[in-house]
């Protein structure tokens, strides 16, 4: 993707270096696959309300603060915090301009860099969730780290296989805006949990697609280069529900599906690349 030089967002929060506060334990002491069957809860749009936890005390907060002041990443790092940044801005762009086009006023929301925990208005996280977005405060939360589990665990280099990842996350906030995630979060009361399920694979997906529409408009920008496309399938096939199963388990349960097998993942993704319309991505089936 062709990115340096170019506008990077200014709705960007470092806190790396910062701990989250209460330091919620999430997969302590796992091995890979371990970890593997952690980052299933949240990967990629989980519900971090799910996670809760309380919050630092005001001494705590001083010292994070200083902290983060004294943070200072790798270059390899540092280069990616850059990326994220003109990814943000170019979501911010397009959703911006597709929500004017449909007669509707696009919010920006923020992205927040972090490292080992982070609090967010749906409680304390540790980075073994993965990235995720909290409706409560319209924040993204991304520790960088991640990028090196695609490459390492996932097996999907490539810094476009980041930018799907962040374009995934905007994806929620879309459907945040929408009322979509909310009409979901409310099923909870109502639906057991297999049931559920089945609404949240059908969330994930829309998400998946709607990080396709934002691929369309780089791609229409010529700002993707050769492979790009190839790394973001890759990288939505890498996280199906299926593959993560059979890798840290060895089969699959169906049933407890959240985000929607490698297949339907890349095929939702593309289906948003290829229209670069909101309008074809209803994989409720008209439920909505």
């Amino acid at each position: 993707m062709q990115w340096k030089g170019r506008r990077a967002s200014r709705n960007v929060e470092d806190q790396r270096g910062r701990s989250g506060g209460g330091g919620l334990m999430v997969g302590g002491g796992l091995g890979v696959g371990g970890i593997v069957i952690v980052i299933i809860v949240m990967l990629l749009g989980g519900n971090p309300s799910d996670l809760l936890n309380g919050g630092a005390s005001t001494q705590q907060t001083q010292t994070q603060s200083q902290s983060a002041a004294n943070y200072q990443g790798t270059v390899e790092e540092e280069e990616l915090a850059d990326f994220v940044s003109v990814v943000l801005a170019d979501t911010e762009d397009v959703w911006g301009r597709i929500f004017q086009e449909n007669g509707m006023t696009y919010r920006n929301p923020k992205l927040v860099l972090f490292t080992g925990s982070v609090q967010s208005a749906c409680g304390t996280a540790s980075s073994a969730v993965g990235p995720f977005y909290c409706p409560g405060d319209e924040k993204l939360y991304i520790d960088l780290s991640f990028y090196d589990e695609l490459k390492q665990q996932f097996n999907a280099p490539g810094d476009f296989a980041m930018a799907y990842v962040v374009a995934h996350e905007v994806g929620h906030h879309v459907q945040n805006l929408l009322g979509t995630s909310g009409k979901v979060d409310r099923l909870r009361q109502t639906l057991s949990k297999t049931e559920y399920n089945k609404y949240s694979v059908k969330l994930e997906l829309q998400a998946d697609y709607y990080a396709g529409v934002w691929a369309h408009y780089e791609q229409g920008q010529n700002l993707l280069e050769q492979g790009d496309l190839d790394e973001a399938l890759t990288a939505a096939s890498a996280v199906g529900d299926d593959s993560i199963q059979l890798q840290s388990q060895g089969y699959v349960v169906p049933d407890s599906f959240t985000h929607g097998t490698s297949e339907q993942r890349k095929s939702w993704f593309y289906k948003g690349f290829e229209s670069g319309t909101i309008q074809g991505g209803d994989t409720f089936g008209g439920s909505f």
